[in-house]
């Protein structure tokens, strides 16, 4: 799987992208609002990518590492996933999910890498709704969310608040 803006690259996690991903995944303002701590350890990275790995294998789908064009360098990740565990009373469903490096924040690469996903969700996977979810508190991606047409449809609670529950719906998005 490979998807490309213009100014990204969104392509498989590989094993090297460990290193970045863990300056993703230690920061304690990217993980505010996920419900788990930063990561203190590179193999918990190792094994993230491990992971999402397994889900391409098993579902044809996960979270692509997203790589800024102009510099080379894995700035987050951003895509769909496969939802095959229950989260509010849903599974098997697509779910959109992004994470950047704050030193990339506020430079509209969740919402281009955001919209590439959706493309590739819409047209190849033919999926008729997409959904996402975000921390009741988390301004930044509730506002994506909103700005990419998803529809806020409920919320529920996870352990560290409140989330909100988002569907968009094919016939809905506007590329």
């Amino acid at each position: 799987m490979y998807l490309e803006t213009q100014r990204l690259i969104l392509r498989k996690f590989e094993e090297t992208d460990a290193e970045r991903l863990f300056l993703l995944d230690s920061n304690p303002e990217v993980m505010k609002y996920i419900g788990m701590p930063p990561l203190s350890d590179i193999t918990e990275s190792e094994n993230v990518i491990k992971m999402i790995q397994q889900q391409y294998r098993d579902n044809g789908v996960g979270r692509l590492a997203v790589i800024e064009k102009e510099s080379g360098l894995l700035i987050g990740w951003s895509g769909l996933k496969l939802i095959t565990q229950e989260i509010n009373g849903y599974n098997n469903i697509y779910d959109l999910g992004y994470r950047f490096i704050p030193e990339h924040w506020g430079k509209g690469y969740a919402l281009e890498s955001a919209k590439a996903s959706l493309d590739f969700g819409f047209h190849d996977l033919k999926a008729e709704i997409i959904y996402a979810h975000a921390h009741s508190e988390n301004e930044g991606s509730n506002h994506i969310l909103r700005k990419l047409g998803f529809e806020k449809t409920g919320e529920f609670t996870e352990p560290d608040g409140i989330c909100f529950w988002y569907e968009l719906q094919h016939k809905n998005y506007i590329k």
